[in-house]
């Protein structure tokens, strides 16, 4: 193993340049080849799992997700706000941000940022929890490829642009996942599922930030700085094709079902009709027998 992992970390070195020294030697950073590992064994659970799950019942989960979804709003909340300060401390250049003029400030948003790249090792666990309680449905393409390609892009990033320009979709992604993970943790519990209702605008939220992200990203690209433009642009394409995911999620999700509700509307209506037509056209034929009868 040990091996493999120089050799990985030589052809990188090669490829990407130096790495920034100062997240040498921090958990799971070092090589390539842990993340990787989670990654190949998180796809082989959602390929494997609900085959496992098919003839079982499902599991409640229903305490836990509390735990877990509350746990992962805490730590959405520590890091948009540990972000904002750091940023705010650094004076960081909306426009564009290289990775070592903030200072110690640098270091806080790096830090930080290690935090956001775990965490999406922890949210791994939404899919297994998906597994568990048999909600195949919500293992779409767009859940698989979002979880499973953040992981692997923060490991690149925090090697080799762990602050700076990096910070600002880290930060907007926080923001978001603090109204999603605390929606999803009060959705677990069944008295409060009533009065949640701002899952559609998550999903807005969602679209807003990719398009802000490409919008701070295509900044660094129009008035460079010392940040590595090649990082930029990957940042855009793969924004882009998120906001294709996430639309597609939209417009198959709401859309669709705003139609049916119509139609469905639409078609009770109509049966009131009939049903209406056809009690008077019967009422009219017992008139008309009862007259038959008299004669």
């Amino acid at each position: 193993m040990e091996s493999l992992d120089k050799t990985i970390n030589s052809y990188l070195d090669v490829w990407l340049g130096p790495r920034d020294p100062r997240v040498k030697g921090w958990l799971l950073l070092t090589n390539y080849t842990p993340t990787f590992i989670f990654s190949v064994l998180y796809l082989l659970i959602v390929w494997l799992g609900p085959k496992y799950m098919q003839k079982r019942q499902p599991f409640s989960c229903r305490g836990i997700l509390v735990i877990y979804n509350i746990g992962l709003t805490l730590l959405s909340l520590y890091m948009f706000y540990e972000l904002v300060t750091g940023v705010w401390e650094g004076g960081y250049n909306f426009f564009c941000q290289d990775t070592h003029s903030g200072g110690e400030a640098d270091m806080k948003i790096i830090r930080v940022l290690w935090w956001y790249y775990f965490s999406k090792l922890i949210e791994f666990m939404d899919t297994i929890f998906f597994i568990l309680r048999k909600n195949n449905h919500q293992i779409t393409v767009l859940h698989v490829y979002h979880h499973a390609t953040m992981l692997n892009i923060w490991w690149f990033v925090m090697n080799w642009v762990p602050c700076g320009h990096s910070y600002f979709g880290a930060t907007l992604n926080s923001f978001i996942h603090v109204l999603m993970y605390s929606y999803y943790g009060l959705s677990a519990i069944p008295s409060m599922r009533p009065y949640l209702w701002w899952k559609k605008y998550i999903t807005q939220g969602q679209l807003t930030q990719f398009v802000l992200t490409i919008f701070q990203t295509s900044c660094g690209v129009v008035w460079p700085c010392r940040f590595p433009m090649g990082w930029l642009y990957f940042q855009i394409g793969y924004m882009i094709s998120l906001i294709i995911l996430f639309t597609n999620f939209y417009i198959q999700t709401y859309n669709k079902k705003a139609t049916s509700r119509r139609k469905e509307y639409q078609n009770g209506s109509t049966a009131a009709v009939n049903g209406y037509t056809n009690s008077f056209s019967s009422l009219e034929n017992n008139v008309k027998q009862r007259k038959q009868r008299k004669d």
